[in-house]
């Protein structure tokens, strides 16, 4: 018999369609009981964590459920199931990638569509989550996030739809596997799954997306609020308006470390053009290229980077580096 914790936190899953039409939270969370999953060989004990929309999710609330993950493992559960908004999902499942150890199975979850309304994929994506959390072939393969039938990797998983129940997606890679009627199948294997300690989380970690016009007033208006860390989510493979540099010079100046991604889909940000605010210029001002993730999961890996100390090289290897 395996015992799976599932941490609830909130978000549409725990959700329902008041009579007015909008969704609203609930008292009561409506997977609490589990009975009718038809789970063969599986114990499934419940936290109820949290009750947040995934809007209201912070890094803080992020440390809270890692740590009770940490603290479930210590008592020998067998994988842990977190439920959550879909919203920020991404970033919470990636928070905990960076964060745990890579002991247990932990398995994000979520729904597109509140518990009570036609067509609702909360139960059969939270069954899914718990058939993976169970299996000794999703041990060894860092956070995953389960959604509609895909077992996908929190490293590289996004929201690509509003409102679609298929709307995790892992542009880069595809899934790593499927669940399919209850048979939970692995066809590829994440490489590299360090982790970093922490026991806090820094503020004032900015993420900021670039656009045709833009000039130096943003950079230079969260300069004045002291950062500790700026994401740009730069143009195309690593670039920015000319007009920008000077503001971004002057975070550097400050010792601000500022690391680059591409607003892009797909692909990932690269030092290509030589051109004024071209990636290479920008590369050898000391803006750091981040590969293969958003703009999103490259605050939170920053957010991590600088709460457990690290600095100038030592956190430009960590940001540069995608598999650690």
């Amino acid at each position: 018999m395996k015992k799976i914790l599932a941490i609830h936190t909130g978000g549409t899953i725990s959700m329902s369609l008041n009579e007015q039409g909008g969704v609203v939270q609930n008292e009561q969370n409506p997977l609490d009981n589990n009975e009718g999953l038809g789970l063969t060989g599986i114990e499934v004990e419940t936290d109820e964590l949290l009750n947040l929309p995934s809007p209201h999710m912070t890094p803080n609330a992020m440390l809270k459920i890692k740590t009770r993950i940490q603290q479930a493992a210590a008592a020998g559960i067998d994988g842990v199931v977190v439920t959550h908004g879909t919203d920020t999902l991404e970033e919470t499942a990636y928070f905990l990638d960076l964060t745990l150890p890579n002991t247990i199975p932990v398995v994000v979850t979520g729904a597109m569509r509140s518990s009570n309304e036609i067509g609702a994929d909360g139960v059969f994506n939270f069954k899914s989550a718990v058939e993976v959390a169970a299996s000794d072939a999703a041990r060894n393969k860092g956070v995953l996030v389960v959604f509609n039938t895909g077992i996908y990797s929190a490293r590289y998983v996004t929201k690509t739809h509003t409102t679609s129940v298929d709307t995790f997606k892992d542009p880069i890679y595809g899934t790593l596997g499927t669940v399919d009627h209850d048979q939970v199948i692995f066809a590829q294997q994440l490489i590299g799954s360090e982790y970093t300690e922490i026991d806090h989380v820094v503020e004032g970690v900015y993420l900021v997306k670039a656009y045709a016009g833009m000039t130096g007033e943003l950079f230079d208006a969260i300069n004045a609020a002291k950062p500790r860390g700026v994401v740009i989510e730069a143009m195309g493979a690593g670039n920015l308006p000319a007009v920008t540099l000077p503001a971004v010079q002057r975070l550097l100046d400050q010792q601000v470390p500022v690391v680059l991604v591409s607003r892009c889909f797909s692909g990932y940000a690269q030092p290509i053009y030589a051109y004024p605010g071209g990636g290479i210029e920008l590369q050898s001002m000391g803006i750091v290229f981040c590969e293969q993730l958003n703009g999103p999961k490259a605050r939170m890996k920053l957010i991590v980077g600088l709460s457990c100390g690290k600095s100038g090289r030592t956190l430009a290897e960590y940001m540069a580096n995608a598999l650690s």
